[in-house]
């Protein structure tokens, strides 16, 4: 007797098999993932080994050169120390951010900078009609003659623009909105994206071409499309920035070819968008005055020490359940620190309104601004000023404990080199400790 033939289902992304479609994968929640696998997947025997020449066989690492793979600077000197020194040639890499934050306006400006050294860019948007692209450049000063742009959104089309006007530098936005006519699915769909990123990457590893990509994010900030996107490519930079501050910063989650830890620090204007080489002061509101309730931090994003200056307000109220209200502070955090100071310090905050929030927009979200933070709150408390010279950075334990952290030599140089003398840290020990040292 027969048996009778089952279709099976499975996911693109981790391999869960299922006998009925369904739009989400069962094993990694991942949607639109789950395709039709009725071939078979087995070892397949009929696989024999290639004759290869001479010049594909596999030689000595010390005999290959690394010339190939040097750095070309973009000319943005923010944007290079992110990438580890600049591009690439082959390098395939993937800008994504949210909507409106400045992708577009900083690839633009990247391929200004490249068309100003007579070199020739390829600029695809498959997003906006090259009409609005020039608008663009016009505003942001980035006309070229050799800069050629193109509206496409067909990857046989694009395949064919880059054949046609042979680039240096080729920049697509967005891989989402490109797409392949072989396949019958939409635009953006898992199969879409893993099949235009892949032909652009290989596209780009013939060629020696350095390639832009931009990418969409989900509603919970990762990338849209397929994980196997973030492995394809070789660099993944993240642009981030609210949109209600002007200060954008990108940093590098993947980089093949330099570090992960650098964060490039951009300000975006009506001209576009400029870099800021040195953003210490963007953070700081420093009156000739000494205000309670504010103190200076100094941060770290990347291997960037950043001071930040945290303000903390306390309010009288009449209701039983005073408010706790954060800005760029986690809430969690200065709970905890309350309860802290309250416990530890004798500090009372327990039947008042606390306002916690930093300076300039920036978020705090490492353990060493919880010794600013609780400064900040006991002078607010006690209404009396820091003084002026003051920068504090430490983390602070359940037990009232001032815990090192890292990098603290780097911090302390940078507040040094800012003009604040004195530096109360996890030399103190302990929280109480740190509040005499702070107020004496």
């Amino acid at each position: 007797m027969a048996t009778k033939s089952t279709s099976a289902y499975r996911c693109t992304e981790c391999g869960w098999q299922t006998a009925k479609w369904v739009g989400r994968c069962g094993e990694c929640q991942s949607w639109g993932t789950v395709v039709s696998s009725a071939e078979n997947e087995g070892i397949s025997k009929a696989v024999r080994a290639t004759v290869l020449d001479a010049a594909r066989i596999a030689r000595p690492i010390t005999e290959i050169s690394s010339d190939v793979a040097s750095h070309w600077a973009t000319g943005i000197g923010e944007f290079d120390r992110v990438l580890g020194g600049g591009l690439v040639p082959g390098a395939a890499i993937l800008l994504s951010g949210e909507p409106g934050v400045g992708k577009s306006t900083l690839l633009l400006e990247v391929a200004a900078k490249a068309a100003e050294e007579h070199l020739r860019v390829l600029y695809v948007s498959a997003e906006e009609s090259v009409s609005q692209v020039k608008l663009r450049a016009e505003r942001t000063h980035s006309l070229s003659p050799t800069l050629m742009l193109a509206a496409e959104t067909d990857l046989s089309t694009v395949l064919g623009q880059i054949d046609a006007v042979q680039p240096h530098l080729v920049i697509v936005d967005s891989v989402q909105t490109v797409s392949s006519a072989s396949l019958d699915s939409a635009a953006g769909s898992p199969t879409q994206v893993r099949e235009v990123a892949s032909s652009l990457i290989r596209v780009a590893k013939e060629r020696s071409l350095p390639v832009l990509l931009v990418g969409h994010v989900t509603k919970d900030g990762s990338i849209a499309g397929p994980r196997v996107l973030e492995h394809l490519v070789d660099v993944v930079c993240q642009f981030e920035g609210d949109r209600q501050t002007s200060l954008r910063f990108v940093r590098a989650l993947k980089n093949r070819f330099g570090p992960t830890d650098e964060v490039g620090c951009f300000e975006m204007s009506a001209d576009g968008i400029r870099e800021v080489p040195d953003p210490s002061g963007l953070f700081l509101s420093r009156g000739s005055d000494a205000v309670s309730g504010t103190c200076v931090t100094v941060a770290l994003e990347g291997r960037r020490a950043l001071p930040v200056e945290v303000q903390a307000l306390v309010v009288s109220t009449p209701t039983p359940n005073p408010r706790r209200v954060t800005n760029g502070v986690d809430a969690s955090r200065v709970a905890m620190i309350l309860a802290v100071l309250e416990r530890r310090a004798r500090v009372k905050l327990s039947e008042l309104d606390v306002y916690v929030s930093t300076v300039g927009g920036v978020k705090l979200t490492e353990p060493a601004a919880d010794l600013a933070i609780a400064l900040a709150l006991a002078s607010a408390a006690n209404d009396r000023p820091l003084p002026h010279d003051l920068a504090a950075f430490g983390e602070i334990s359940l037990a009232g404990e001032v815990r090192p952290v890292s990098s603290s030599r780097v911090r302390a140089a940078e507040a040094k080199r800012l003009g604040f003398g004195r530096l109360v840290d996890d030399e103190s020990q302990q929280l109480t400790r740190a509040l005499t040292r702070a107020f004496s």
